[in-house]
């Protein structure tokens, strides 16, 4: 009788994290099997494999992943390679349909739990930890220089800490009373600041224009041109006007996401923006990139009602921004999204800071699909460039499960 084959399964500890409003399974470099410890296929194959894609249904069934743009996500955690920082951060955006990782990009989300992840994993050190709270204190602050190696750049986790007594170990602290709008419960807050998000030696606005006169032939609008804003902080984003998109700005992503036709219009827009901004030769390139650049547009405050159906306030907030992510309009907003956003805003000139009121802004509060987000800036021109010196905001993040996750072997 001939034996039936089959591929054993193997083990690999993991974490998994909300971090802002996403979630992701977090690995240490050093778990990870040893082929997978460097870029390639097999690496890509094994966190598709623990996510669950490509998968045809859309759903992720078999995977960690849970059919979102939002929770198709994967962090690779190492020790520092660059000196004066704490941890080595590495992100994977997992595609839901396709066999592709796009490391192009951040996730400025889950970057808000990759201090706290460092800490629990061992990859801070264990000095800076505890003195990181007051000889007479019983909690602090933790602050994690953290390098993100996808865009070669210097993210600050300030983590909350505690102990219990004088005598028993610093621990993260994950539960508070911080509410974060698109996040059900409530967690301690880690404030965020991203440091030089954009190259010294490049400008942020990449067509060295704070308003282009963007063409958009072609792509199915009633107009050939519109006014956009390329911006390249955070994550590469090309803003617009909601009115030349036929937009409100209020959209939920009930009016967007089960419109076919209307994807296809944004993602040719996308598309045709990234070659305008000089990401890629064509169309093609842009299509096969699906992270990298998003597409927003803004209006002015106005009020409406969330996706919780919490009523937000014109007099509460600065502007409306809706964004797209992996083609479908996001629940909330990216978190390297909310970096673009606070450093347009605080250029003067911008679609962004026109949407917002205009003039000098330090900080604005937007309306997103679930509520509202407060982002803070600090933008200059350097040698006839535009730069952000820093970007700031606040996210939560928390622990859901420690553990292992199974793959089979023969998946990678």
């Amino acid at each position: 009788m001939t034996k039936p084959k089959f591929a054993p399964q193997i083990s690999v500890p993991a974490t998994y994290m909300r971090g802002g409003t996403s979630k992701g399974t977090f690995f240490k470099l050093s778990d990870l099997p040893e082929r997978c410890q460097v870029a390639g296929s097999p690496r890509d194959n094994f966190l598709l494999r623990v996510i669950g894609s490509p998968d045809p249904y859309g759903k992720q069934i078999d995977g960690l992943g849970n059919g979102s743009s939002s929770t198709s996500k994967t962090v690779i955690l190492s020790e520092a390679k660059q000196a004066e920082h704490d941890v080595n951060y590495l992100f994977g955006q997992v595609n839901i349909a396709k066999p592709m990782i796009d490391w192009a990009g951040n996730c400025g989300n889950l970057t808000a739990a990759v201090g706290a992840c460092a800490i629990n994993m061992g990859l801070v050190d264990a000095d800076k930890i505890a003195s990181s709270i007051d000889k007479d204190a019983d909690s602090g602050v933790c602050e994690v220089r953290i390098w993100q190696e996808n865009i070669s750049k210097t993210i600050i986790a300030h983590v909350p800490v505690y102990k219990k007594d004088a005598d028993s170990k610093v621990q993260v602290q994950e539960t508070g009373d911080f509410e974060l709008d698109g996040v059900t419960f409530p967690a301690a807050e880690v404030k965020i600041e991203f440091i030089d998000p954009v190259d010294s030696s490049s400008d942020m606005f990449p067509t060295n224009n704070l308003v282009d006169d963007f063409d958009v032939s072609g792509c199915g609008l009633d107009k050939d041109s519109v006014k956009a804003t390329f911006i390249s902080a955070g994550i590469p984003t090309i803003f617009m006007k909601a009115e030349d998109l036929g937009f409100s700005g209020t959209e939920l992503q009930g009016d967007i996401n089960s419109n076919d036709e209307l994807l296809a219009k944004l993602e040719k827009i996308r598309a045709t923006g990234g070659v305008a901004m000089g990401l890629f030769k064509d169309e093609s390139e842009a299509q096969a990139s699906q992270h990298i650049p998003k597409i927003a547009w803004v209006a002015p405050a106005q009020s409406y009602t969330s996706s919780s159906g919490k009523e937000v306030n014109a007099n509460d907030i600065n502007l409306v921004v809706r964004a797209m992510s992996m083609g479908q309009l996001h629940h909330a907003m990216m978190g390297t999204a909310a970096v673009a956003i606070a450093a347009a805003s605080t250029t003067q000139g911008t679609l962004v800071n026109e949407a917002a009121g205009g003039g000098e802004l330090s900080e604005v509060r937007f309306g997103h699909p679930s509520g509202t987000l407060l982002v803070g800036g600090k933008t200059e021109q350097v040698d006839g460039r535009w730069q952000a010196k820093k970007v700031s905001m606040s996210r939560s993040a928390r622990r859901i499960m420690v553990g292992e996750v199974f793959v089979p072997a023969d998946a990678f």
